[in-house]
């Protein structure tokens, strides 16, 4: 053992422990392009196969072709141990660069020190910020040279490095960085499921296997050959195992029998050449086996100096490797099989070893001495206790469950054990992982009758279940706990009650609404809940009860200033309640916080996209429509998922993109069962009835829009099948459909009552003009149009007047039209809708004008997020504040502005605000 701790490898081995890459010259050509073309390339590529594949082998191949170029490599793996510690694998990433992180900016820099264990934190950091200074300090170091991040075995890496990787790997696009990713082929490996190249190594074919044999220091022949090519199944280190095992048998004995699969079969091999292995060396061996990556340095240091050398021997053996600062294990089967061989007691002097070593690093230690203890004890219950919360604070939910779980096997108070696995429920809800939840809620259920935690638990699985798609059970388990909460006088009643009001506006089911207001009706008031009260009248019944809160709520937001929760929650009533300009000044005011609750996306996170729809900024609803289909999808939340991707949808149809506007509404349907989930079905189908608008397919959109409500004429939604009534009349009238559309439109009316919104009610007045005979029409428009109330919703305030402008032109009144469709083109020019583009520009060369498109309309053929990237230079942010606005590094800020420059036909940064005014004021209109 060296000086400084580390543990020293023979080089020069009398087996060499490295794959030869037999077999795989595509796969290497591939990998090696991808590292080659750092510079120019940026991206993600996951390496996929089963263990013993040579995942590793290649990865390792790439980061040392790397280095040879000039680049920087930043390495981390995975291990079965660190799994449960929060942010251990962000820590091995940023390790060898954690200087740089002093370079971020303050927020950046506290939010990232915090995670990483530097500083100590009161709150749990925001998520995003994390990401933004990942990717930020990935940004600078590749300011220089290219910078290439190798994660291996990252199905054992902890969920929140994964959360801050996958944030970082969407935003790569810019930067020359590469992600290079290996994992199981069958592992799970949530924000990296979908969207990502993959390479697959599968088995080697048998030319190849057959020349890996060769390679062997004795290579195999006859039967022995055969068989050894029948069990590897093409795997590599099968292949050479299962040789090295044959080469190496004693006489009489016998290799692995009998028919493992391939991975139980090489543990046992390995297994066996530790046995034979002298026990200073076995020893030694399994010390490092139970250490976590972090932890080999404790490990190395704890060894007794008669001990120094005695490793040699499984170096020998190939069972583990040097790799330039110290020994590794040649594979993680190996380690598996060193631990896991070994006899409970041995384990258990290991981690306490350990635990004596690492008492600076309580979380380590902690889940080292609760690895050494198998009966209920105290101080390690207080240790792990102490781990969660620290992080808890650091954003590490999975990591803080399962420290909380495991603290509650330890605590020898069942009603210790009770209030801890409560704990670890709650917590895992951030996790998304619902079967954990329920596995937990039910351990909660086995040892405490107390109603209290029995309800807490319970509300932590209905509060995820409501974010899936089974939204019956999950209604009625949150309603059992409002009930139960109620008739104890629990303040979780409000808390079941808001949950429950999700469901009943994702399922849209009638008989939901029924119960909710019959346990509303029974809660005193409490004007320290005053929102959540509002929450669940608007969300349940926003035509009814929730309509009385429009005059309150301009209030209840003041109160709520600085409180992020509840101007999230207020907004999305303002939204429900159509007060769209209010709801998006609290969005903007509540921004930064709504995009980092948790991991998770909230009840109802699309309605901030919803709100950026109805107000025309189409980029930013885009945006938060990729956010949550990247959170939702890695979460398994289809139902959130399906949300966000009937947003986008609308959207891209309403630019003029058709068919991705079906594509994504399909998904969306696909996601979820209509039955269970009326919200999206209804979004989905407007979504497609719009996109054939686009076409001028309007039987197909009618039949779309009428889906929206029932055969009877009831809305299939309470909320929103209503937004489709304009919609749904000005296809009927194209269909030869209007007085089944008129009876339709008028029995909504009439349901509606004194509830109606000024929203809905210039709907209805634009539904009605369009099927009245021409005579009757003009005071329906002209009611529609009246409020100024209307200009919160520029498309279908543009809408009213094309129509109205074309209903004028058509009764001659030329001079009249023209104004109106003069501001309809005006606004559909700015929001780029493109087929109502089209159809404006029609209608006004019928009325003697000439329009054509407009330079600055460009601004509308970008990306929503260039859009905002520009719309933020404009008003004279540097590229800094933008990226810590939109959470991209500033290096992907230039470089979307370099582009876009060109699009916009400018030269200079000055020259964008004059872009933007164009794309208001401009219409391209010539008399």
């Amino acid at each position: 053992m060296d000086n400084d701790g580390t543990v020293r490898g023979n080089q020069h081995s009398e087996r060499n422990p490295e794959l030869p890459l037999v077999g795989r010259d595509a796969e290497t050509a591939e990998i090696l392009r991808r590292v080659g073309a750092a510079r120019s390339y940026s991206g993600v590529l996951i390496v996929t196969g089963e263990p013993g594949a040579g995942k590793s082998t290649l990865l390792d191949l790439a980061a040392g072709h790397a280095r040879s170029a000039g680049g920087r490599v930043l390495h981390a793996v995975g291990s079965e141990s660190e799994a449960r510690l929060g942010f251990a694998g962000l820590h091995q990433i940023l390790r060898p660069v954690i200087g740089v992180v002093e370079s971020l900016p303050p927020r950046q820099r506290s939010a990232l020190r915090a995670v990483l264990g530097l500083d100590e934190c009161v709150g749990a950091p925001d998520a995003m910020i994390v990401g933004l200074a990942v990717l930020t300090l990935l940004s600078d170091l590749a300011a220089t040279v290219p910078l290439l991040a190798v994660v291996d075995d990252a199905q054992w890496i902890d969920r929140e490095s994964l959360d801050v990787l996958s944030f970082v790997a969407r935003r790569m696009d810019s930067e020359p960085v590469t992600l290079l990713v290996g994992v199981h082929t069958a592992a799970a490996l949530p924000g990296f499921d979908k969207g990502y190249e993959r390479l697959e190594l599968g088995p080697l074919d048998g030319a190849a296997a057959n020349r890996l044999l060769d390679r062997q220091p004795t290579p195999p022949t006859g039967r022995s050959r055969v068989r050894i090519l029948e069990e590897a199944a093409g795997n590599p280190l099968a292949l050479v195992e299962l040789a090295h095992a044959t080469a190496t048998r004693q006489p009489g004995g016998s290799s692995v029998e009998g028919p493992l699969p391939v991975t139980d079969r090489l543990e046992r091999i390995f297994a066996g050449h530790a046995a034979d292995l002298p026990e200073p060396t076995r020893r030694i061996l399994l010390l490092l086996a139970a250490a976590d990556a972090a932890d080999a340095r404790a490990a190395a240091m704890g060894l007794p100096e008669a001990d120094d050398r005695a490793w040699e021997p499984a170096d020998r053996a190939g069972l583990v490797r040097y790799d330039g600062a110290g020994i590794s294990f040649r594979h993680p089967l190996v380690r598996s099989a060193i631990y896991h061989s070994a006899s409970f007691e041995e384990r258990r002097r290991a981690h306490l070893t350990l635990a004596e070593l690492l008492r600076e690093a309580p979380d380590r230690r902690a889940w080292h001495l609760a690895a050494a203890t198998v009966r209920p004890d105290q101080e390690v219950s207080a240790a792990l206790q102490q781990t969660a919360d620290r992080a808890r604070r650091r954003g590490g939910f999975a990591a803080a469950a399962a420290a909380q779980e495991r603290a509650a096997e330890l605590s020898p108070r069942r009603e210790d054990r009770a209030r801890l696995l409560t704990e670890a429920a709650a917590t895992a809800v951030f996790t998304g992982q619902l079967g954990w939840v329920e596995r937990l809620a039910a351990a909660v259920r086995e040892c405490t009758d107390d109603q209290n935690l029995l309800g807490r638990a319970a509300l932590a699985t209905g509060q995820l279940m409501a974010l899936g798609t089974h939204h019956t059970a999950a209604f009625a388990l949150l309603m059992r706990v409002a009930d139960e909460a109620a008739a104890a006088r629990s303040p979780l009643v409000l808390d079941a009650l808001a949950a429950a009001a999700v469901v009943r506006y994702y399922s849209g089911e009638e008989s939901q609404q029924r119960q909710i207001q019959s346990l509303v009706s029974r809660i005193p008031d409490d004007a320290a809940r005053a929102a959540l009260h509002a929450w669940v009248l608007a969300v349940s019944d926003p035509s009814g009860e929730g309509a009385s809160l429009s005059a309150l709520l301009p209030g209840l937001i003041a109160e709520a200033e600085g409180a992020a929760e509840r101007l999230t929650a207020l907004a999305i009533v303002a939204w429900l309640l159509d007060q769209t300009a209010l709801a998006a000044r609290t969005f903007d005011e509540a921004f930064d916080q709504w995009q980092a609750r948790g991991p998770l996306p909230d009840g109802l996170g699309c309605a901030a996209g919803w709100t950026r729809l109805e107000q025309g900024r189409w980029a930013e609803a885009r945006s938060v429509a990729a956010d949550i289909v990247a959170v939702a999808s890695s979460a398994g939340l289809d139902h959130a998922e399906a949300c966000a991707q009937a947003l986008d949808a609308t959207v891209v149809s309403l630019l003029g993109d058709p068919t991705a506007g079906r594509r994504l509404a399909e998904s969306a349907l696909a996601l979820v069962d209509p039955l269970e989930s009326r919200s999206v079905a209804v979004f989905a189908r407007r979504a497609l009835g719009m996109a054939a608008v686009a076409e001028g397919d309007y039987d197909t959109a009618y039949t779309q829009f009428r889906s929206a409500f029932t055969e009877d004429g009831d809305p299939v939604h309470y909320h929103v099948s209503y937004t489709v009534l304009a919609e749904l009349a000005a296809a009927a009238v194209r269909r030869g459909q209007q007085e089944h559309a008129a009876e339709l439109l008028e029995r909504s009316a009439r349901r509606l009552g004194e509830g109606i919104s000024a929203r809905v009610a210039a709907l209805i007045d634009r539904g009605r003009a369009l099927l009245a005979d021409p005579e009757h029409a003009e005071p329906f428009f002209r009611t529609a149009l009246a409020d100024p109330v209307g200009e919160q919703w520029p498309f279908e305030r543009a809408q009213t007047r094309l129509d109205y402008g074309e209903w004028l032109r058509r009764q001659r009144r030329i001079a009249e039209a023209r104004p109106l469709l003069s501001a309809a083109l005006e606004t559909f020019q700015r929001l780029g809708a493109r087929p109502w583009i089209e159809r404006a520009q029609a209608e006004l060369r019928a009325a003697g004008i000439e329009a054509t498109d407009v330079a600055p309309s460009a601004f509308t053929e970008l990306s929503p997020q260039q859009q905002q990237i520009v719309q933020l230079a404009a008003r004279g942010l540097t590229n800094r504040e933008i990226g810590e606005k939109l959470f991209l590094s500033p290096r992907t800020v230039g470089s979307h502005l370099y582009r876009v420059f060109p699009k916009l036909g400018i030269t200079a940064r000055a020259q964008l605000r004059d872009v933007l005014e164009g794309t208001r004021s401009g219409t391209g209109i010539q008399s």
